[in-house]
């Protein structure tokens, strides 16, 4: 049975915190806010919560994850990080952005991917999630709450529990969020390019077509 956590957006309950973390421990998969919509999560290496989350989804082996990670240091344990990057990342996290970075070796190949090496990466500006990540001590799988009828993530959690509570572990209600996507930013070769403008705001990066 779905557990339903009203965690306040801003002074958020740290024994409330402390299930959800227990709830991704435990092999589960939970909907969580993030700075730009609700989205699904798991841990890291259960390989089981992804398929989960794919058949939620609706998406194959394809359709690659994101880390959402808390700060700076935990991505550079993830992706490769230069001075260059560094400063980037700095300038740009905590935000709604989606980093493309080449990814170390401590990223499963399953969440790589298959010909750029490349991973997702997330630092969402969100007391929640942050909190969240805090207490688990490393990042989350995570992907956008965007089911196969819907063309936009799910803003209201009463309606997430709605539709995906017999299959979801939790569900953290933080009040609505309209969906807006973020910004993706790839990183694979010598600079930065915005390959999808959303509502992260970067305008010293080209994007992808600009002349």
């Amino acid at each position: 049975m779905v557990q339903y956590l009203n965690i306040h957006p801003e002074n958020p309950q740290q024994r409330l915190i402390k299930q959800v973390v227990d709830i991704v421990r435990r092999r589960g998969v939970i909907a969580y806010p993030t700075d730009s919509s609700y989205a699904l999560a798991c841990h890291v290496g259960d390989k089981q919560a992804q398929d989960r989350i794919r058949q939620i989804r609706q998406i194959d082996n394809k359709h690659n994850f994101t880390l959402v990670c808390r700060d700076l240091t935990e991505i550079a344990s993830y992706a490769q990080v230069n001075n260059d990057t560094y400063r980037l990342l700095k300038s740009l996290t905590p935000g709604a952005f989606t980093f493309v970075l080449k990814a170390t070796k401590e990223v499963p190949r399953s969440l790589q991917h298959p010909k750029r090496k490349t991973v997702g990466i997330r630092v969402p500006n969100n007391v929640v999630v942050q909190r969240i990540l805090q207490e688990l001590g490393e990042p989350m799988l995570t992907s956008t709450l965007i089911l196969p009828d819907e063309s936009e993530a799910i803003a209201d959690p009463y309606y997430i529990n709605e539709r995906l509570g017999p299959v979801l572990d939790a569900i953290v209600d933080s009040g609505v969020i309209p969906y807006q996507p973020t910004t993706v930013i790839v990183w694979d070769n010598d600079f930065p390019e915005i390959v999808r403008q959303g509502k992260g705001k970067a305008d010293f990066i080209a994007q992808k077509g600009a002349k």
